[in-house]
Parts: structure tokens; C-alpha cells; sequence
């Protein structure tokens, strides 16, 4: 069957919203004495099961829902913003340096595209430094030139401004590359680094062997006099070495537990000698993160230097290095960052792909900024390593969308009712767009006397008295419609309805397009693995591919009130977030809605003036696999 393109339409009643509910159980629209139907069938059974426990199981489990509410109540304090930087962790920071003048920075390297991981990172600065009435910097750490391009860059201060923040002043570390180059020969002078010429497996020799149960030592490059590093380091400047023949290594504590103080890199020659995209061909030699992080934090004057986890050892080599050549002494504490998935582009269609977890995907996916950081507050900040658990970062997303999104209805796969008994199309006025904010306001819905429906809620063979669907001779109620219908026939092209006015309510509500309603190409993604761990699958992790993890329906239909949607988006519109590009114009993934009974979808960028495209963003709920 197909939806056709025929006309007609009749005076027809709207059905009230508040006469339907959603069972949340089967994602059903049901009518109201239905739903309680349902509700005291399940109750039933629940209070069957409950009643063979024993009376100190009763008793527990009202300890265990007094808990649990409790334990949701401090959940609600803990999610709020002002708890994330007031308690806990962030505030401990604080208190170990309160200052009048907190400034924090967020320094990525741009050598690609910011993930889930980053928001976290994004947020904890900006929204320290802001808590406190501070101010946070912006640093490319552009140390790399084989690996790092001026897109990534633009790219990240893009998503910054989308998440809603704005950094005080943007730097680069290549602002200070001569600065610290003269600081490398101060070290060399106070006999504190020494140029190296030692290829990796000598240096992991030093440094304990493969298993790292060998004894320790310096090499005799060590022992350089200070005249000779130098005209060696001057030598690595001015492109007299070759890369990885000469290094400059800092003269720690070699008999030191932490690995970062086993005379770690300073400077070092890039493979590739790639042209800097801000300095071009001036520098032949480049600061490792190492020597340039902890120096950039202390010209700049940062108070709170906040890090993800992974950089805790790094902490006692970053005050080594600040002491020994500036005066002032920034404050370096690590929190537990984010694990995200990191999928290789090859496998994908970019890294925009909305089945990553880039920003720039999920940006694409349609997640709004706001729910992306009311997740991040929701997790909180502490020292250990936060795993996203998927299915939380959707349901996080989902109670967002659940409060903001106006609803519309799309059929994914459309096959047509003829509504038999419609002699007149009818304008069926104040539609809301959300039945539980009426702020949203309403739209109108043109009944027209061929309806399309999805293909799943049509049945030509009757399954039986559990099936509350469109079937021959079952009726079923249409959202927004006072009046049921009922099949009295169907063909291979389409199925043929009456008005069902004198039967009982039905059981449950479907939803529909009119005829002639806009088509739309949809994409629904899921996972791109099949498992939680794909690098472990045999052969490899090509090979634990989803073929599933994109599936396009071509032909589906969205009623017209996507249109005023579209010229309202972003709506709702929230302080803070800037959903709007530079120039003003509002970005695609910005349109986002509710599809009752399918999923949330937002706008792709593939759209044009003549095609709509939508990728859902969420489905309705957890494990829901229902796609019509």
C-alpha cells in the first residue's frame, strides 16, 4: 500500500487532548479509562506478588522507597549547576586556593574534533571560573604542527560558543614560543636539561627496560657541559639535526617513582617539519605539552589549573619545572575524566557522523547544549574516572527534550485511509503543540479524506483480540480525532475506513499525516558496534560492525506544522545556549521536535528548500526498538 494524493475532508470534532494518555509501558496514546484499565490490571498483579512477602519484606521495602526518595531528592541538589562548584570535589579546589580572582583556562590540542569527554572538560573550567566570578582563557596548545590544523581550532571555538560559554581571551601557545625558548636555554645554564641523542629503545632502557624491573640511569649525554647543550640546542633550532637524532631531556630524578620525573622531553624535532599554521617555517623545534602546559599556565596567570585525571603524575613535574624558572605558581588538580567512545573515521561518514560521540556528532545528532550540560551536572565532578553508561546519557537527553520539544506527528512508513463517510476536508483548529505547556501554543491539522498511517499499525490478517490496531473491522482512534474509524475493506494501494461513532472508546490512539503532507527522508541511528567492547571481537573490530547502525526511511511523511517548527526554531529558546550561527542564522539541528509515538528528531544539515532530512535524536524510551 501507498498514501495517494486525493482530496476531501469533513466537519469532524477534534479529539480533546486530555482524553488521551500516553501508557508509558507500551508507548501507546490510549484513552483515559483504557489507561486506568491497564493501570489496575498491573496494579493487581503487583499487589498478587507483593502480597507473598513476609511482613519484615514489607517493612524493608517501604526503608527502601523512604531511601530511595530520599536518595532522589539529593539527586535533584547534586544535578543543579551551583552543586556541581559549591560541594564536593570542585569546592574542596577551591577552598585549597580561595582567590578573588579565579581565572581557569581549557587548553586543547587541535588535532582534532572535541568528543563527549570534552564537554565535561569545557564545562568544569568555564564553569568553575564562573561559579566564583572569575574568568577562563581559551589556549590552543598548538605545540604539534604535524598533527595540528587552524579548522580543529575554529571548530572548537564553535562548540564553545554553542555550549553557551565564552572565554575571556584566546591564546595560543605559539604566543609564547620565543619566551619559552629562552627559558630552555636559562634551564641549560642552570645545568637542568641536557640535549639527548638517544633513540627509544635506549631511553626505555633507562627508564627500566620493557617490564620496568631493571635498574635505572642516566645516559652520559647527562654529563654535557653547559657550553655544549647550548650550541647543541642552538644547533636543533637552526635545523643542523634531523628529527629524532637530538632532543632536549630535563634533568629530574631519575630514581624518582613517577615516571614523569625520568628526565621527560622538552623539546623536541616534529617527524614531518609540517609548516606551523599560525608561525609557518620560523621554528624547527617545538615545547613538548610537557615543558609548555605548566609555563603558558603560569604567564597567563591561571589560579586553578584543572586537568582530567590522566595528568595526576604530571602534577609533581609541573611544579618542578614552574620552580625552578617563573615567580608565579599556578595550581594544578586533576579530576576524573570522561571515557567516550572514539570510533575510526574510516568506518563512518565524517566526524559529524551521528553515530559518534564527537561534538560535532552529537551537535549534528540534534542534542541541544542545554541538555548536554544538564547531563555533565548531573554527573558531578570527582577524582574517579566516569564510564558513560549510553543508555543514562540518553535518558538524561530524553528528560530534557520531554519538557522543551513541541510534538508533531511523522510516519516513517506511510500507507493511505480513505475515511469512506468524509465529504469535506475540515481545519481542525488549536492543536497543541505540547499537552502540558500550553505556552507552546497550538497549530491547526487539515483532516483530508485520505489519511496515511504507519504501515505497523495496519494489520491485513486480523492477529487477534490483543491487537488494538487497524485491522478488517477493528477500530482505532486517530490522535487530535474525536471520532474513531473503522476498516471495511483494503486493497493492495490502501486500506478503506469509516466512522466508527456509535461503538465503544477505543482501546488505543495512532497517529496519522494528512494527504499532501510534506515528505521527509529519515535517518534512525544506532549503535555503530555490536558490542560494548568491539576491539576484544575476533578479527578485529571491523568485524563487530552494526549493519543496522543506519537506517534510512525515504519516504516518510511529517504534517505541516513542521513548518512553523522550523521558522520558530531554536524553540524553546534558553539563556545561554547559542543555538543561532555568527551570522545569525539558525542552524538545521536546531529544528528539534518530538514524532508522538516514534522518537525526537531533529533537522540535518543535508536539508535544502525542497527536501526535509531528520535524524532522531533519542527514541521515546529506554530500549525501545519501536520505529513506527
Amino acid at each position: 500500500m501507498s498514501c495517494r494524493t486525493d482530496k476531501g475532508s469533513p466537519n469532524v470534532v477534534t479529539q480533546e487532548p486530555g482524553r488521551l494518555q500516553l501508557d508509558e509501558e507500551t508507548g501507546e496514546w490510549v484513552s483515559k479509562n483504557e489507561l486506568k484499565k491497564r493501570t489496575q490490571k498491573r496494579a493487581k498483579k503487583a499487589a498478587a506478588a507483593a502480597s507473598r512477602n513476609t511482613k519484615s519484606s514489607v517493612d524493608g521495602n517501604k526503608n527502601t522507597a523512604a531511601k530511595g526518595k530520599a536518595a532522589e531528592e539529593q539527586q535533584s541538589v547534586v544535578s543543579s549547576q551551583d552543586a556541581m562548584f559549591g560541594q564536593g570535589f570542585l569546592a574542596e579546589v577551591y577552598e585549597l586556593r580561595p582567590s578573588k580572582n579565579v581565572v581557569t583556562r581549557f587548553p586543547p590540542e587541535p588535532n582534532g574534533y572535541l568528543h563527549l569527554g570534552h564537554c565535561k572538560a569545557i564545562t568544569v573550567n568555564f564553569g568553575f571560573a564562573r561559579y566564583h566570578g572569575g574568568r577562563t582563557i581559551l589556549r590552543s596548545d598548538d605545540t604539534n604542527p604535524d598533527a595540528e590544523k587552524e579548522e580543529y581550532f575554529v571548530a572548537i571555538k564553535e562548540t564553545i560558543r554553542w555550549l553557551g560559554f565564552s572565554p575571556s581571551q584566546i591564546t595560543y601557545a605559539s604566543d609564547y614560543f620565543q619566551r619559552m625558548y629562552d627559558l630552555a636555554e636559562e634551564l641549560i645554564r642552570k645545568e637542568k636539561v641536557y640535549v639527548c641523542h638517544c633513540g627509544a629503545s635506549e631511553t626505555k632502557l633507562q627508564r627500566g627496560g620493557e617490564d620496568g624491573t631493571s635498574k635505572r640511569y642516566r645516559c652520559e649525554h647527562a654529563d654535557q657541559n653547559v657550553e655544549t647543550n647550548l650550541k647543541k640546542l642552538c644547533g636543533m633550532r637552526d635545523g643542523e639535526y634531523a628529527p629524532q637524532t637530538a632532543w632536549l631531556r630535563m634533568k629530574q630524578d631519575i630514581e624518582n617513582p613517577n615516571p614523569q620525573m625520568w628526565d621527560i622531553a622538552a623539546y623536541r624535532i616534529p617527524q614531518n617539519q609540517e609548516p606551523h599554521f599560525r608561525t609557518g617555517t620560523k621554528w624547527r623545534i617545538y615545547p613538548t605539552y610537557d615543558f609548555a602546559h605548566c609555563l603558558c599556565d603560569s604567564f597567563e596567570g591561571i589560579t586553578h589549573s584543572l586537568c582530567t585525571s590522566e595528568f595526576i603524575m604530571s602534577r609533581e613535574s609541573y611544579k618542578w619545572l614552574n620552580q625552578l624558572l617563573v615567580e608565579y605558581q599556578p595550581m594544578q588538580r586533576e579530576y576524573g575524566r570522561l571515557k567516550a567512545p572514539l570510533i575510526d573515521k574510516n568506518v563512518v561518514n565524517g566526524w559529524d557522523d551521528p553515530r559518534l560521540y564527537t561534538l560535532k556528532a552529537i551537535r549534528r545528532r540534534g542534542i541541544p547544549p542545554g541538555a548536554l550540560l544538564s547531563f555533565i551536572y548531573e554527573l558531578g565532578v570527582t577524582t574517579s574516572l566516569s564510564s558513560i553508561e549510553i543508555k543514562w546519557f540518553e535518558q538524561s537527553i530524553r528528560r530534557y527534550l520531554e519538557k522543551t520539544d513541541p510534538r508533531l506527528m511523522l510516519v516513517l512508513d506511510p500507507v493511505a485511509v480513505v475515511i469512506e463517510d468524509l465529504t469535506e476536508e475540515q481545519d481542525l483548529d488549536n492543536v497543541p503543540f505540547s499537552p502540558k505547556d500550553p505556552n507552546m501554543g497550538s497549530r491547526k491539522l487539515r483532516l483530508t479524506k485520505t489519511v496515511c498511517i504507519e504501515r505497523s499499525d495496519f494489520r491485513e490478517v486480523d492477529p487477534g483480540k490483543d491487537y488494538f490496531r487497524l485491522a478488517l473491522g477493528k477500530t482505532v482512534g486517530l490522535l487530535q480525532m474525536a471520532y474513531p474509524i473503522k476498516t471495511v475493506s483494503f486493497t493492495m494501494d490502501e486500506a478503506t475506513a469509516v466512522f466508527d461513532k456509535d461503538g465503544k472508546n477505543p482501546k488505543t490512539y495512532i497517529h496519522w499525516v494528512p494527504e499532501g503532507s510534506p515528505a521527509a527522508e529519515v535517518r534512525i541511528h544506532t549503535a555503530l558496534f555490536k558490542s560494548d567492547q568491539p576491539g576484544a571481537a575476533p578479527g578485529g573490530f571491523m568485524n563487530d560492525l552494526s549493519q543496522d547502525s543506519e537506517i534510512t526511511w525515504p519516504n516518510a511523511m511529517i504534517e505541516p506544522g513542521f513548518y512553523e517548527v522550523r521558522r520558530r526554531a531554536p524553540w524553546p529558546k534558553v539563556e545561554g545556549d547559542q543555538e543561532e550561527s555568527e551570522g545569525g542564522q539558525v542552524n538545521p539541528e536546531s529544528v528539534r521536535f518530538q514524532a508522538m509515538r516514534v522518537a525526537y528528531f531533529a533537522m540535518d544539515p543535508d536539508s535544502t528548500d525542497d527536501k526535509i532530512v531528520l535524524n532522531r535524536i533519542v527514541p521515546l524510551k529506554e530500549d525501545s526498538g519501536k520505529t513506527g
